[in-house]
């Protein structure tokens, strides 16, 4: 029998999202499994053994330390599926122009954008990047998060892209929160890859020909990624980079349909990605092609939401197909910078029109399965890693509620304490 060594008690609820290790879909993604007047029992090892009645968990485990919720909601650490969150400087001065007009490809035809943080983040030195990532990554714990995925993706060089990942391995040491690293090699065509005598295709050549074997070869990311869209990168070079990262032992990710429909939502099936991510653009075939694959939706509102663009993506239609659907922050210097995870939640029921069950299941548990990481973390279930966030509310509801408000109190990464208010 696991020992128990922690008892989190007197909360008003407990959000456990306890169910299938897997991704929810349908109906089943709005059952966020709430319970009221229980606790949790967490094991040495760091994982939830029981949830049940105060009074029952005290009498069976008499030794225990005693974790005083004091009347809060008690949730599943946030997982957040999908940041860009080692990057050097602020990217303020694009918002201006968005909102004089300039549209989002054209920031980048000027050099901004994606090129603006390419070029920033090339100066620095791997100390730099790990001390401007740390403050981040403890406001990020601060919201809730207890799982995040990050991407390299700004430094699209074979070194930048490589010291990049190696800053994530290093803060993964003692992050606040468990990390996931993702290789974005090709965010974009970096600019010198644009003009005689290279091309595209050289750089494409040097992310699946070297970048993509290097990054296996000292095991520096979990998933690759590709942002497939017109005007970036076609389905078809999508689909070389993605296979190169597969051969290499790489799941796969997709940046997919964010701001036009160029089929990549059907490629992300077709290759079996683990998730296809943005999606305010995909068609009718590109969320049945989802459903029928099993691929994770990452929905970002927050990006559509700060781009100012009227279209979000359609959950309700991805829900009613049978996909199973997750939030991320989308957080990075230039179209999503925020690390308030319950804010994404609360554009999850007003922008995306998911109730607060489906929102907070795509929060956890899919975030989960769009990380691979279903059958460990973002549910409260014996077995189940015990990443807990504890927020001062008296009813979950309240967390996308009160919207721009940080509720979270304390968070627990496998039972121990990673964020103490």
């Amino acid at each position: 029998m696991t020992h128990v060594t922690r008892l989190f008690i007197n909360a008003t609820q407990v959000v456990t999202c306890a169910g299938p290790a897997r991704g929810r879909r349908g109906v089943e993604q709005a059952d966020a499994a709430v319970r009221d007047g229980v606790g949790v029992a967490v094991g040495a090892d760091g994982r939830v053994v029981s949830v049940a009645p105060d009074g029952d968990l005290r009498a069976a485990h008499p030794g225990a330390e005693l974790i005083d919720c004091a009347g809060g909601v008690l949730t599943p650490g946030f997982v957040d599926s999908h940041t860009h969150a080692i990057f050097g400087r602020a990217r303020y001065e694009e918002q201006e122009l968005r909102a004089a007009g300039v549209g989002y490809l054209e920031i980048a035809r000027r050099g901004g954008g994606i090129h603006s943080s390419v070029r920033d983040l090339r100066t620095r030195s791997a100390d730099d990047l790990v001390a401007l990532a740390r403050a981040r990554l403890r406001r990020i714990a601060a919201h809730g998060t207890t799982t995040l995925e990050v991407k390299s993706g700004y430094g699209l060089s074979l070194e930048s892209e490589l010291t990049t990942l190696r800053v994530i391995r290093r803060l993964a040491a003692d992050a606040p929160m468990r990390l996931v690293p993702t290789f974005l090699g090709a965010h974009e065509v970096p600019l010198e890859y644009r003009e005689a005598p290279r091309d595209r295709e050289e750089y494409i050549a040097l992310v699946t020909g070297e970048m993509i074997p290097a990054v296996a070869a000292e095991g520096l990311a979990r998933f690759c990624d590709v942002f497939c869209e017109p005007g970036v990168y076609t389905v078809s070079e999508t689909r070389r980079i993605l296979l190169a990262a597969r051969a290499a032992g790489l799941a796969l990710k997709l940046h997919a349909d964010e701001l036009e429909n160029g089929a990549a939502a059907e490629l992300a099936a077709e290759l079996g990605a683990t998730s296809a991510d943005h999606l305010a653009a995909i068609s009718e075939a590109g969320v049945a092609a989802l459903a029928k694959a099993g691929t994770v939706a990452t929905l970002l509102p927050g990006t559509m939401l700060f781009l100012g663009r009227p279209k979000q993506a359609p959950a309700r239609a991805l829900v009613a197909a049978g996909v199973p659907v997750a939030l991320a922050s989308d957080f990075n210097p230039g179209t999503s910078p925020t690390v308030n995870f319950p804010l994404v939640l609360t554009l999850g029921v007003s922008q995306l029109r998911l109730s607060v069950g489906e929102a907070f299941v795509a929060a956890t548990v899919n975030g989960a399965a769009a990380l691979g990481l279903a059958a460990e973390v973002g549910q409260l279930a014996p077995g189940f890693q015990a990443d807990l966030a504890l927020f001062d509310v008296r009813d979950h509801r309240e967390i996308p509620y009160w919207y721009g408000d940080n509720r979270c109190l304390r968070t627990w990464l496998g039972g121990r304490p990673a964020h103490l208010g």
